[in-house]
C-alpha cells in the first residue's frame, strides 16, 4: 500500500508538512480545528508523540483523526515510552487502520516532562526502530517469528544539521539511511548558510530532506532556544529583529522569518521541502506559506 504522501515524495515536488501536538485531555476540538486549517495547505501532517516527554493523547489517536478529517498523518513514534512488543503492536495497529507514514524517534528524557518519576523505556533507538520496521516489511516480527500479514511504511527521521561538531550527526544519518529512512524532517534551521554546507554532504544519499521551520514568537522564545537547544543557533541578526520588534509584534515578525527562510530554501532548490514547527501557533501556518509564495 502506497500512501499519498508516499506519491508527493515519489513526485519530486517540493513538500510541505507541518505538525500538531495532541491535547492534554480527552477534548480533540482544537486539535481538530487545527487539522482542517491545515489539511489544504500542506501535504501531511505530523503528531507529536508526549513531545518533551509531557503526557498527552496518544500520537496514533491524534494519526486517526487527521486520517478522519481527511488529511495525510506522519505518525511519529518514539522509543521512550514502550518496549519492542508495545512498538510491534502499535506498528501493527497502524497499518491496519491505513497509518502508513512514520517518523521513527528515540524520544526526549522523561527528566524534561511532566512525570519526572515515570521510567524510561529506550528498549530501542531509533536506528533500531527503523531496523524493526524493515524486518516486519519482510513478514517477520523481532523474534523472526512469521507475522499473519505484513506492513508498508514510508519511514522517516530527523537529523541536526546545526550540530556543532557535524560528524556524529553525519554518522547518525548515514546509519538511518541504511537502516531503511526515506525522508529527514530537521531540526530548526535560522542560519542558511550551514545548512547549505550539510546539504552538500548528504545529498549524495538518495534521501528526501525537510528542513525544519520553527516559529519564533518572541525575542525571549528565541533566546530561550538559541542558548538551550543543541544544535540550533539563532543568528544575531535575527535576534536583533525579534528584540527591535514593536510590542506586541512578536509573532508577526517570527512569522515573517519563517516566509522568508521558506522561500530562499524554496527558491534556492536546497533542499527538498520544509516541515514547519509552529508551536502554540498554528494559526499562523496559512500565512507564513502565503507569504512565502507557497
Amino acid at each position: 500500500m502506497t500512501s499519498q504522501f508516499g506519491r508527493y515524495l515519489d513526485s519530486g515536488e517540493f513538500i510541505v508538512t507541518c505538525e500538531i501536538g495532541p491535547p492534554k485531555g480527552s477534548n480533540i476540538e482544537a486539535m481538530e480545528h487545527h487539522i482542517d486549517l491545515l489539511k489544504d495547505r500542506v501535504h501531511a501532517i505530523n503528531v507529536t508523540d508526549h513531545q518533551g516527554s509531557v503526557m498527552r493523547l496518544s500520537s496514533l489517536a491524534g494519526s486517526l483523526a487527521v486520517k478522519e478529517h481527511g488529511a495525510e498523518p506522519i505518525l511519529q513514534m518514539t522509543c521512550r515510552d514502550r518496549n519492542r512488543l508495545a512498538l510491534q503492536a502499535d506498528l501493527l495497529f497502524a497499518h491496519t487502520r491505513g497509518l502508513n507514514n512514520i517518523l521513527c524517534l528515540t524520544g526526549d528524557a522523561v527528566v524534561v516532562g511532566d512525570h519526572p518519576e515515570a521510567k524510561g523505556v529506550f528498549d530501542l533507538d531509533s536506528v533500531q526502530l527503523l531496523e524493526l520496521i524493515q524486518t516486519m516489511e519482510g513478514g517477520r516480527d523481532a523474534a523472526g517469528k512469521k507475522l499473519v500479514g505484513g506492513v508498508d511504511f514510508r519511514r522517516g527521521a530527523v537529523v541536526t544539521p546545526g550540530a556543532d561538531p557535524l560528524e556524529p550527526q553525519l554518522i547518525k544519518f548515514e546509519m538511518k539511511v541504511e537502516a531503511g529512512a526515506e525522508f529527514f524532517q530537521t531540526q530548526a534551521v535560522f542560519d542558511l548558510e550551514t545548512f547549505a554546507s550539510f546539504m552538500d554532504q548528504v545529498r549524495g544519499y538518495g534521501v528526501k530532506v525537510f528542513a525544519g521551520i520553527l516559529v519564533l514568537t518572541s525575542y525571549r522564545m528565541a533566546r530561550f532556544v538559541h542558548e538551550n537547544l543543541p544544535g540550533i543557533r539563532v543568528p544575531d541578526s535575527l535576534l536583533q529583529e525579534l528584540k527591535d520588534a514593536p510590542k506586541g509584534e512578536g509573532l508577526a515578525t517570527g512569522i515573517d522569518i519563517a516566509a522568508r527562510t521558506i522561500s530562499a530554501l524554496h527558491e534556492d532548490g536546497m533542499c527538498d521541502g520544509v516541515h514547519v514547527m509552529a508551536i502554540n501557533a498554528e494559526e499562523s501556518v496559512p500565512e507564513i506559506l502565503d507569504k512565502a509564495g507557497l
